[in-house]
This record gives structure tokens, sequence and C-alpha cells, in this order.
């Protein structure tokens, strides 16, 4: 399978359309790049976030041994599964019929074999219904009826993240508890992605950025704080992030569904469909 160079500099002649900047944490970049190149996409990584793991591993620890208590548990990534169930006590099995949520199919794919690793292949997950948008409001919709009161709800997430989800919760009676299970920081470029960088402030209309986060935005500013960004295009998968690209100073963007997939046909479609 094709992969970006190390060294990646001006956009490839040899690949179709604009150039694509993947900024998500480095493990999960590489294979998106990889397959939006052996599609044709001409993509690159710059990851904007790095994941370490939690800076209490304790209360993670402590977390696992209150499962039995809760009636459900809220992943708000993929990264919150991942680590989560990477911190597992030995022997310790996740309760069979406990729920598990979370907003976006990717991250119920992998929490559904995390689940199956931790001895509860059958355990429920929930997420928003299909056609739905891959947000905390679509999920409560689906449970947000229920009888919250009086019951334990855990959220599991970085250092921070969004609250809407908790205050629905809490407004329902719920008592709501949050685990950091990860750490989220700014990667120190090498130089491989600096040459991306200045790829890409060097000639910003033939750039697309893709962000999954307003936290990755924030970082691309920190990064560069001089870029004028105007000519350069940006897929955002929500509105939150349309707003931090904006203040960033993108102008052409677009919102997309999670997944490289999406990058691809949103890609496909620029000729028709310009930014």
């Amino acid at each position: 399978m094709a992969t970006a160079p190390d060294d990646a500099g001006a956009p490839s002649a040899a690949l179709g359309g604009p150039r694509i900047v993947i900024t998500r944490p480095a493990a999960q970049a590489r294979p998106w790049v990889d397959a939006l190149r052996a599609g044709g996409v001409d993509a690159v990584a710059l990851p904007l976030i790095e994941i370490g793991p939690s800076p209490d591993p304790a209360a993670v620890h402590a977390a696992w041994h209150v499962l039995p208590g809760c009636a459900f548990v809220m992943f708000v990534s993929a990264n919150a599964v991942q680590q989560f169930f990477g911190a597992r006590p030995p022997g310790l099995a996740w309760p069979a019929a406990l729920e598990a949520g979370c907003t976006g199919p990717g991250t119920a794919r992998v929490l559904r074999v995390a689940l199956a690793a931790a001895g509860a292949p059958q355990a429920p997950v929930v997420e928003p219904g299909p056609g739905d948008a891959l947000e905390s409001e679509s999920l409560w919709r689906r449970i947000g009826g229920r009888d919250w009161q009086g019951r334990r709800v855990l959220v599991v997430r970085g250092e921070q993240g969004r609250d809407w989800l908790a205050v629905q919760w809490q407004g329902a009676g719920a008592r709501v508890d949050f685990v950091a299970a990860y750490a989220r920081t700014q990667p120190a470029p090498g130089r491989a992605e600096r040459a991306v960088l200045h790829a890409a402030r060097a000639e910003p209309q033939r750039h697309l950025w893709h962000f999954g986060s307003a936290e990755a935005v924030a970082h691309l500013r920190l990064l560069d704080p001089e870029a004028d960004w105007a000519s350069a295009g940006a897929l955002v998968t929500h509105p939150r992030i349309a707003a931090a690209a904006r203040t960033a100073g993108f102008l052409r963007i677009r919102l997309v569904e999670a997944g490289w997939q999406a990058v691809s046909e949103a890609v496909g479609r620029l000729e028709s469909e310009p930014l």
C-alpha cells in the first residue's frame, strides 16, 4: 500500500486534487494517509494531537471497580476506549449487562472489540441512529427519555471535554462521574511534519486540512501563529470545529462525516462542489 514520504514536501503531481493534511494523532493518521493515497488522493500527516497516558492512573483503575454500580458508561472517543480498556485491571471483566455509549461509528467499532476482549461480547452499545448527526445531542435523543433518577453514569474522556451530555444526565437526576483515561497534548513536529507545514503555508490554496477537533485547530495556531489560511480549505466534523477553523483564518470550510472515506468522497466532489 502506498504511503506518504517521510520528508513530504510539495503536493504530488502523481496524485490528483489538492493535498489533504490529516491532523489526527500519529497512530491514527498513518492508516488514513495510507488509505487515501491508495485511492489516488494526495494525503500527508501532520499530527496536531498527541495521546498520552492518564494523568491519574489510580483513578482509571478505581473506575473499573465501580462499573458494576453504573447504569451507563459514555466514551467520548476511540482514544478513550483504547486507553480505558488498556488499563483494565487483570482478571476484571466488563459487567455483561452494562450499557456503553459513544457518538460515532468508528468509536463504536473499537468499543465492541474492546468489550469482547474484556469478556462482554454481547454488552449493549448505544450510538446515534442512522442518519443522525454524530454528536451528543443525537445520542441523548435515543436515551434521554429513560428514567435516570438516582442512577450512576460514568463519562470516560481526556483531561477536558464537552459537558453538554453530562448536564442533561444531571438534569434528569443521574449522578455523573468523570474519569480522564488519557491526556491530549500538542506534539513536537519533526522534520517531515515541518516540511508539510512549510509546503502548506507556501501554497495554502493547494492544501485542504482535515480537523477532527477544535483542539487540533488551536494547536495549529500555536504551531504557526503568523500563517494566513484564508485561501486554504478545511474539512471539519462538527460546527464547533468549523467555528474554531474560522477563528484561525480558514474561509473555505465544509462539514463532513467522520472517517477517511468521507474525506475521500469530499475530495471527489470538489470539481462539482468547490469549497
